[in-house]
């Protein structure tokens, strides 16, 4: 499918003899065509917004929201849009929008030198390339649309079975491969991503997306590690965190992956962390399964804001196994300050730090805080 794309935004660079930039309607970078003449107009060429659209596959909000005062959502026809300096619009753009059946489904961007008409033959021409786009990716948003739905159903629906069952036939072969399923916490954007490498489906389950990622191979998690590095890069959504599940050949059992992929997106968080892994986040891997509780009595104290430095220092003290020269490099004080902060803990709570169970207690705890 890409590779349609990339053969019809190039098609209408050899149509008008300039640069094309193929987004969808969430300015995704799809596919971008380059043409022989823009060489000889480097900083034509180079315009910086398309740039960083190229290199991070997405415009700023800020650029979005200046083409789109330009009525591009609404137009039928191409549109020239002047440049803005101040907006960081350096170079003027012909905006060619991409429908079909009326819905607008993406944008044909092309730097504007002023030799273009936005009529004649070579634009009726590109546009007639700009439905067929239209076409194909309304083709394509019906399918993640089914996807999705597919998705959701063998994540949290009370048929998990049958609906992993038409998601394996949807799917086709990428359904017998491992797969990872990629948790995104805080969801703030207003829909699934497009556009993204690696993605067999996705959807959005009360503020959290769901995607299911394709690997390499089973013990290569890498595709996974950086579709949630992407997704995290995604305008609208500052400060969430991503959790990656265990892999899994095929889509049996997904429900079970959600929830390690849930738990890991709040490992993340708990740990001030961007993306975690299920493998790889301890103990949270229990705590993450426990109901939400208030704190047990014995740290409630502790837990005070004006104890936060002897939460700490007991974290790290157990956190390095109760090892205090390790503790004390790690906290960065002398041993004999470590030892007074810990006999200070053992005042509040009233556990004994030379108890494993007490030990035990205390580290359990001070995790869940962080959940």
């Amino acid at each position: 499918m890409r590779e349609d794309y990339q053969d019809l935004i190039d098609e209408v660079s050899a149509l008008l003899g300039t640069p094309a930039t193929l987004e969808g309607r969430d300015f995704g970078l799809i596919a971008f065509g380059a043409h022989e003449g823009a060489t000889e107009v480097p900083d034509l060429a180079l315009d910086p917004v398309r740039t960083r659209s190229i290199l991070h596959r997405r415009s700023t909000a800020a650029v979005r929201s200046f083409f789109e005062s330009f009525g591009i959502a609404r137009a039928t026809a191409p549109v020239r849009i002047p440049p803005d300096p101040a907006a960081g619009v350096v170079h003027g753009r012909i905006c060619l929008p991409v429908r079909d059946r009326g819905v607008v489904y993406g944008y044909i961007w092309l730097l504007d030198d002023g030799s273009l008409e936005l009529d004649g033959p070579r634009m009726d021409a590109a546009m007639a390339t700009a439905g067929r786009i239209g076409a194909l990716l309304a083709a394509q948003a019906r399918a993640e649309a089914r996807t999705g739905g597919l998705l959701a159903d063998a994540l949290t629906g009370p048929a998990r079975e049958e609906a992993e069952k038409e998601l394996r036939t949807a799917l086709g072969a990428g359904a017998s491969g491992p797969l990872t399923l990629v948790a995104v916490e805080s969801w703030a954007d207003d829909g699934s991503p497009v556009g993204q490498p690696h993605l067999a489906a996705q959807c959005v389950l009360d503020g959290t997306l769901a995607a299911l990622v394709r690997l390499r191979s089973a013990g290569d998690p890498g595709p996974a590690r950086a579709a949630a590095e992407r997704l995290l890069r995604s305008p609208g959504t500052p400060g969430v965190r991503a959790g990656l599940s265990a892999p899994r050949t095929g889509v049996a059992g997904l429900h079970l992956a959600w929830r390690e992929a849930r738990a890991a997106a709040r490992a993340a968080r708990a740990e001030d962390g961007t993306v975690a892994e299920w493998a790889a986040i301890g103990p949270y891997r229990m705590l993450a399964r426990l109901p939400h509780s208030e704190p047990d009595p014995a740290v409630r104290e502790l837990l005070a804001p004006a104890h936060r430095e002897l939460a700490r220092t007991a974290e790290v003290f157990l956190d390095c196994a109760g090892q205090a020269s390790r503790s004390a490099s790690a906290l960065g004080i002398h041993r004999q300050t470590l030892y007074y902060r810990l006999s200070r803990v053992e005042r509040l709570t009233g556990l004994d730090l030379a108890e494993g169970e007490d030990r035990l207690l205390l580290h359990m705890a001070l995790k869940a805080s962080r959940l």
